[in-house]
C-alpha cells in the first residue's frame, strides 16, 4: 500500500517541541513533505539551527516515521533556518517606560514621549502593556477604536490603530471600560506577548512600551524574551517615589536581566504660575532624582513641570506635547533628544 502524506503528518504530530509546548505540525514547522515509493523527505523549519532541539527533533522524526510506516522506509529529514523576518524585525529601538509605583504619571510620560519622538521625524509606536490599568487609548483619543485583524501566512495578526502619526495597541481595545481584569500572571503575560508579536508593527524607529508599575511577570517577560534597547525611569521628586523606582531599576541590573537604563524623567517636578514665568515652586521637594541618578550612574533626562493642562489634554485624547511652545512640550522635546543621544552611546 502506498504511503500517504496524511500518514506522514500523523506520525510527525507525535513529536513535541517542548520549548513551545506543541507538536511540530501544529507549530507550522513542517515545511515540505515529499514521498516517492518508500522514500520520505521532510523539511523542518527552526528559528535557529544551533538550537539543541534540532538534533532531538531530527532523531524523533526518523524514529516516529519508521515506527509508524515501517523500518524498510528511507527517511531524509532536512532542518532549515527560518529566514522570514520576525514580528518585531522592523522595530529599531524598543524603549520601556517603567516606574516603581503607580501615580507618578508614567503613562502620561510615555504618551508625550512618543509624541515628541514622532514630532522630531521618527516613526513611532506605543504599546500599552499595563494590562490591569490601560490608559493609553484614552490619552490618544482612540478608546472606542477596534484594531483590525488580517491573516499573514495563515496566522491572524493585529493591525495597530493610528493617531497623530503614532501606531497604538493596548489591551484596553479588547475589554469594556467597566470590566475589571482579574487575571493571574500567566494570563497577563499571554496578552502582553500577543500584543508584541501577533501584531504588524511594520517599520518603526521607536516602539515605546508603557509598562505596568512594579517588578512583576510582564517586566520579567520583557527582559528575558525581547531585545530591549533601554528603559526610562519615571519618578516624582518625593524620596518615597525615588525609593520605589530604585527597586524597579535594580531589577534590570541583575546579571541575567540586564537592560540599559537610559535615564530618569522627573514628573511633577515644580510649579510655575502663569503670571510669574520665572518662578519655580518645588512643591514635592528637590534632590531625590539627582541622588538616584548618581547612584545608578545615569542622567536625569528632564523635569516635567506641574501643569493642569497635562492631565486635561490627556483626558481629551490630545497629549500636551502636540501643542508647540508650552513648557511641557519644550521639556519633552529636550527629553526626546537626550534619549536619542543616550541610545547612540550604547
Amino acid at each position: 500500500m502506498a504511503i500517504t502524506k496524511q500518514q506522514v503528518v500523523d506520525a510527525l504530530k507525535q513529536i513535541i517541541f517542548f520549548a513551545k509546548k506543541d507538536n511540530i505540525v501544529d507549530l507550522n514547522m513542517v515545511q515540505d513533505i515529499s514521498i516517492k515509493g518508500k522514500e520520505i523527505k521532510v523539511t523542518i523549519v527552526f528559528e535557529k539551527l544551533d538550537d539543541p532541539a534540532v538534533g532531538i527533533i531530527y532523531n524523533s522524526a526518523v524514529k516516529a516515521l519508521k515506527s509508524e510506516l515501517g523500518d524498510d522506509i528511507t527517511v531524509d529529514v532536512k532542518p532549515v533556518a527560518d529566514d522570514a523576518p520576525g514580528p518585531l524585525s522592523g522595530v529599531k529601538n524598543i524603549v520601556a517606560v517603567i516606574s516603581g509605583k503607580g501615580g507618578v504619571g508614567k503613562s502620561t510620560v510615555a504618551a508625550n514621549l512618543a509624541v515628541s519622538l514622532a514630532k522630531s521625524g521618527n516613526k513611532v509606536g506605543i504599546l500599552d502593556a499595563d494590562v490591569l490599568g490601560p490608559s493609553v487609548p484614552i490619552m490618544f483619543g482612540v478608546e472606542d477604536g477596534q484594531p483590525k485583524v488580517i491573516e499573514k501566512k495563515g496566522k491572524p495578526v493585529l493591525l495597530p490603530l493610528e493617531n497623530y502619526g503614532i501606531k497604538i495597541l493596548s489591551i484596553g481595545f479588547f475589554v469594556k471600560p467597566e470590566q475589571a481584569l482579574m487575571w493571574r500572571g500567566s494570563m497577563a503575560n499571554n496578552a502582553f506577548n500577543q500584543l508584541m508579536t501577533d501584531s504588524d508593527w511594520g517599520e518603526l524607529d521607536f516602539l515605546v512600551i508603557d509598562m505596568p508599575p512594579g517588578t512583576g511577570d510582564i517586566q520579567l517577560t520583557l527582559a528575558q524574551n525581547y531585545n530591549i534597547r533601554g528603559a526610562v525611569l519615571v519618578t516624582t521628586p518625593q524620596k518615597v517615589a525615588a525609593a520605589d523606582v530604585r527597586r524597579a531599576a535594580m531589577m534590570y541590573r541583575q546579571e541575567k536581566l540586564t537592560i540599559p537604563l537610559l535615564g530618569i524623567i522627573e514628573n511633577m517636578s515644580y510649579f510655575t504660575p502663569d503670571d510669574m514665568p520665572d518662578k519655580k515652586y518645588f512643591i514635592f521637594g528637590q534632590g531625590a532624582s539627582d541622588q538616584l541618578a548618581n547612584e545608578l550612574n545615569i542622567k536625569v533626562l528632564g523635569r516635567i513641570p506641574i501643569d493642569a493642562k497635562l492631565s486635561e489634554t490627556g483626558d481629551k485624547g490630545m497629549p500636551l506635547s502636540l501643542v508647540d511652545g508650552s513648557p511641557v512640550s519644550k521639556a519633552f522635546t529636550e527629553i526626546a533628544q537626550k534619549l536619542k543621544t543616550e541610545i547612540t552611546k550604547l
